[in-house]
């Protein structure tokens, strides 16, 4: 059975505290809404009227001592006001709702905005937990379906609740009888409505999750079609999207089956009120205008069983827009990435310095040292334990060791995108979460071995390394990466677009834009995660001798398979179930012939 992510949802919150807080984004809109409102309220009142324009229209057919021509002048003028009302209602639900396509507008850019900016201030391992399509899904399902209810079934619900506000009291003025007979009747609509709301809402909570859970699944499987079809996983890849695939069509089937029913029995229920009403209301009525009461009664309670029943029918909507609105809110009010930090750096001429709260200055050197530091991602499975490395200014120093030995985890942990739970790591001798992280991070330049390349120019792709850069930084950064031999050759040099994270070119060459995007930042510290590793052996050395030049004077930590990069490095960490087990240079460690030894005489890459 395949893993199925549902993190980052938070802890359930009412439906009506959730549309509470919705309602607050209509600030951004008070004009709009209050126009709309207004036309709401017109509509209802042309409506209700022209329901009660039925009452006169029966008493003048009953009524006695009118001349043929004053009958049919009244008749005329009760039919065409009953015409202006239709009108007038026709024109207000037109008015609304295209006011209310322009507010859910404005909401929508507000909701997606703040979703946006809140994502960009969540530490690392958020995404790390959450799959991408997930995190998709809550600018796609989560904010279409906020949308959805805010655009059709708020309004349908304000229609509905302010219709059957004023139906109610019409039915009151009308006859307090037939009224009494109404709030029986109308205890029992309150009660299915009530008990189906409350299945539905946490059945609506599930799919949500499960839709994000399914649309995960396709994103990753989709990134990784070329690997599927390689090892020939077609048929385990359809097998695990059935599982997950019929979790969901589980929960939306219960989702769908009590709001469905909810509909035929209140449709139903109205057509025993409207038989019953009539029935008591022959007996219960008296007069001359006895039957205009009971023909606008009736009336209005067809009005009322209409209006219930779009109630109900909106709960489709509402529970999943509900739902997904609570998760969109899950994500808001998840913390943001705690950044407590006051050191600031600060360039000088061309220096660097650390800057503390009360102004002591500290040159930056590149000296990082790690003390007794433990770390793990989750706490039964150590990566890291009682660590202790250094690193001297303007050192070039590797790591070495097998997968999982805790690499990249020290990388990550200089940067801050994971904080330490025991020890220290210092940075020119100040502790890393004494800095703040944009400083700290501003200071370091990295290589991933996952490049990532955004959708515009080459030369926008090399200036995301430093945004001031000017054209002829970054074209002498592409020199340093050996990239401008093959930028000069693609069809608009430096201008050429490209799209689908770089797939109009080699791994390689995305590579060596990641490197030349390194070189711009001017970073006195630099990280190489295995930075060539998808560079053929030529191209390395070539690359090799512009990174000399780029690393002279700077600290370099490298992460490298190939003996070639670790070889030439000032200090070579081989690291060993997250201890470092032996420190040294190339030579150092062939003469004492330990692990590095055996890695080196029996492997041509290190692994």
């Amino acid at each position: 059975m395949p893993r199925v992510e549902l993190r980052g949802y938070g802890k359930a919150r009412t439906p009506l505290g959730t549309l509470g807080r919705l309602f607050r984004y209509f600030k951004h809109c008070r004009i709009i809404l209050i126009s709309a409102l207004l036309s709401i309220l017109v509509y209802v009142a042309a409506t209700i009227g022209a329901s009660y324009c039925m009452k006169p229209l029966v008493n003048l057919l009953e009524a006695s001592g009118l001349s043929p021509n004053e009958a049919f002048a009244k008749y005329a003028a009760l039919l065409l006001g009953l015409a202006a009302l239709y009108v007038l209602s026709a024109l207000t639900n037109y008015l609304l709702n295209r006011l209310m396509l322009e507010s859910c507008t404005v909401i929508m850019r507000h909701l997606r905005t703040e979703l946006f900016s809140k994502m960009q201030k969540l530490p690392v391992s958020y995404f790390d937990s959450n799959t991408n399509g997930s995190l998709m899904s809550y600018y796609t399902n989560d904010i279409e379906a906020t949308n959805e209810l805010l655009q059709h079934s708020i309004t349908q619900m304000l229609i509905s609740v302010t219709s059957l506000a004023g139906t109610i009291a019409m039915m009151l003025i009308l006859s307090m009888k037939l009224f009494a007979i109404m709030v029986v009747l109308g205890a029992i609509v309150v009660v299915v409505v009530r008990t189906t709301t409350k299945i539905s809402g946490r059945n609506y909570r599930a799919q949500q999750k499960h839709a994000a859970a399914v649309n995960g699944y396709i994103e990753e499987m989709i990134e990784g079609q070329k690997d599927i079809k390689v090892f020939t996983h077609e048929k385990q890849v359809l097998d695990d999207f059935s599982v997950i695939n019929d979790q969901l069509c589980q929960v939306s089937t219960k989702a769908t089956t009590v709001t469905s029913i909810l509909g035929p029995i209140l449709n139903n229920l109205s057509h025993m009120f409207y038989a019953i009403t009539c029935a008591l209301g022959v007996l219960l009525l008296s007069g001359e205008e006895a039957g205009g009461v009971l023909i606008a009664f009736l009336q209005y309670i067809r009005t009322f069983a209409d209006r219930v029943s779009q109630i109900s029918e909106q709960f489709n909507s509402i529970m999943l827009a509900l739902a997904g609105a609570e998760r969109i809110f899950a994500v808001l009010d998840t913390p943001p990435e705690v950044d407590q930090g006051t050191v600031t750096l600060e360039k000088c001429g061309g220096d660097y310095f650390w800057v503390k709260a009360d102004g002591t200055r500290t040159p930056l050197r590149g000296d990082v040292r790690f003390y007794d530091v433990d770390f793990s991602y989750v706490p039964e499975k150590p990566v890291l334990k009682d660590l202790s490395l250094y690193a001297k200014p303007g050192q070039k120093i590797a790591f070495v060791g097998s997968t999982g030995a805790g690499k990249t985890t020290i990388t990550n942990l200089i940067n801050r995108f994971y904080d330490v739970q025991a020890g220290t790591i210092t940075y020119d001798g100040v502790d890393v979460r004494d800095i703040k992280k944009d400083d700290l991070r501003r200071s370091l330049g990295m290589v991933l071995q996952d490049t990532h390349l955004f959708t515009g120019t080459v030369m926008e792709n090399i200036r995301y390394g430093r945004l001031d850069a000017s054209d002829e930084d970054c074209i002498r950064a592409a020199k340093i990466a050996n990239a401008h031999y093959f930028i000069s050759h693609l069809p608009q040099g430096y201008d050429t677009v490209l799209y689908s994270d770089g797939a109009n070119l080699s791994q390689g060459q995305r590579q060596l834009l990641a490197i030349a995007r390194a070189a711009v930042s001017e970073a006195p510290v630099l990280i190489l995660d295995e930075a060539t590793s998808s560079i053929d052996t030529r191209t390395e050395k070539l690359i090799e001798k512009g990174l000399d030049g780029l690393m002279r004077g700077r600290t370099v930590f490298v992460i490298a398979h190939r003996l070639s990069t670790v070889r030439h490095s000032d200090a070579i960490l081989v690291l060993e179930q997250g201890q470092v087990i032996e420190r040294g240079s190339h030579d150092d460690l062939l003469r004492q012939q330990g692990k590095y030894y055996q890695l080196y005489t029996n492997m041509i890459e290190l692994s």
